[in-house]
């Protein structure tokens, strides 16, 4: 899943060339000439690199104000300020500081570090028990025998739907109705078939399962 970047910078020269190097490695990038309009693009965004020379409100107001707003989302600031103190006033509330001129493959460096220290790039794997899950592959590897697993296309749909809400209790209609996108009526014993059917692949002992737990009379559960 690709990251989104809210890029805010003025100088159109420089916005542009970094605007084209971030898309080409792979982000969304909404580019703002200014902030007015900064709060307005929040909603999906994962990281902000910031101008702090910006017409109107200067970067510094600016950034104070989205992190306020959004404190899990990183900010990275920009500047050909080099002074200590424009560094610890913007280090106040952002997360990252870079000054210009720079190579944009170490601002692109700074930037994947920020989402990974901020949770925002997924593990390449979850490592569950005996299992490595590769989520973005739709791949299982039991790495004490060192063989994959093969699942069906629902089963994975039902474990990555367990692993997507780890350590909480799933009711039996939250995971039919997610899956097979129908309202689930009781009784019906397909979720339960499909659970024995995947406990009998990825459990040592299906018998007495280990990783998906059954919450007797409510639904199921994958600790982690």
């Amino acid at each position: 899943m690709k990251m989104n970047i809210l890029y805010i910078e003025d100088d159109l020269e420089i916005g542009s060339w970094l605007h084209e190097d971030l898309t080409d490695r792979g982000y969304n990038v909404t580019w703002l000439h200014s902030g007015e309009r900064a709060i307005e693009q929040m909603k999906e965004i994962d990281l902000v690199i910031l101008d702090i020379m910006l017409p109107g409100l200067d970067g510094f107001s600016i950034g104070q104000r989205l992190k306020k707003e959004y404190p899990t989302t990183p900010i990275l600031l920009l500047s050909a300020r080099t002074s200590i103190d424009d560094k610890l006033q913007g280090l106040h509330f952002a997360d990252d500081y870079v000054t210009k001129p720079f190579h944009p493959d170490e601002l692109a460096a700074r930037v994947e570090v920020l989402l990974r220290r901020f949770e925002k790039i997924s593990p390449p794997f979850i490592q569950l028990s005996h299992l490595r899950i590769y989520m973005q592959e739709n791949r299982i590897l039991d790495v004490e025998t060192n063989t994959e697993i093969a699942l069906t296309a629902k089963q994975f749909h039902i474990f990555k739907y367990l692993l997507h809400h780890p350590n909480q209790i799933l009711t039996k209609e939250q995971i039919y109705e997610a899956i097979w996108g129908n309202q689930y009526i009781e009784g019906d014993k397909t979720l339960m078939v499909h659970i024995r059917h995947l406990r009998e692949k990825i459990e040592k002992d299906p018998s007495n399962p280990k990783i998906i737990e059954t919450i007797r009379g409510i639904g199921y559960r994958v600790r982690q």
